[in-house]
């Protein structure tokens, strides 16, 4: 048996991590696809198969009215703020308020970042950029990608010195190579909360609703907290 996941990429860590107590479990498998929400969404509504969709509240909100998920099965996996990254070993840049983080951002060769476009926080880091006034300045050097986990991927494996990256915290933590300097300043603090929930067109709604439960249960909450989230 196996079950069909459409997930955004700041969950990629959690499903990873109890893929196999889960399928050992349950006696199923997983096949999860990840990736910016705008395109996970896009798959879902073209009829990709899905039993399982992971996205923020708000768009789970919004496919529950439209009748795509099951609304009354959906669980909050908790909140996951976006966050600035460096690889292991480069010097940590001071991001501590709007002054420092425009400083280190523009003494940045290399940005690495989520789709701008449909990621939550590619999205909402271009939206920093301008608020900070060097969005024209910094554009040369965004090295964007479809999904934060691929940025970091990304980020980790480059050997150019003065790179820098931004996307969801759980991102950041499950990537090897990388580490977090912080979240971005209070100021351009953007918190999302993420949902898990079973497809109107699930194949075994109940398996899925059991691993539903299993990534926003108490069971899986010292995980979710260790990658980024705050439950």
């Amino acid at each position: 048996m196996e079950l069909q996941i459409l997930s955004a990429g700041a969950a990629k860590g959690l499903v990873n991590a109890l893929e196999k107590a889960f399928s050992r479990a349950a006696g199923a498998t997983l096949q999860a696809s990840f990736g910016a929400v705008g395109a996970m969404k896009e798959k879902l509504l073209g009829g990709a198969p899905c039993d399982i969709v992971i996205l923020t509240a708000a768009l789970i909100d919004e496919l529950a009215q439209t009748g795509h998920v099951r609304g009354n099965t959906s669980a909050a996996l908790g909140r996951v703020r976006t966050g600035i990254a460096v690889r292991h070993g480069q010097p940590v840049p001071d991001i501590s308020n709007r002054a420092f983080l425009k400083v280190s951002l523009l003494t940045a060769d290399g940005i690495y970042l989520p789709d701008p476009q449909r990621a939550t926080a590619g999205i909402h880091f271009v939206n920093v950029l301008k608020q900070l006034g060097i969005h024209s300045e910094t554009e040369a050097h965004l090295r964007p990608y479809p999904n934060g986990a691929t940025a970091m991927l990304e980020l980790a494996k480059s050997a150019a010195p003065r790179l820098i990256g931004c996307t969801q915290i759980t991102e950041i933590n499950y990537t090897k190579g990388v580490m977090l300097v912080g979240p971005l300043p209070g100021e351009f603090d953007l918190s999302t909360v993420y949902s898990a929930t079973v497809c109107t067109k699930a194949r075994n709604p109940e398996l899925a609703q059991r691993f539903v439960e299993l990534l926003a249960g108490a069971e899986s909450e010292d995980l979710r907290e260790q990658g980024g989230f705050e439950c």
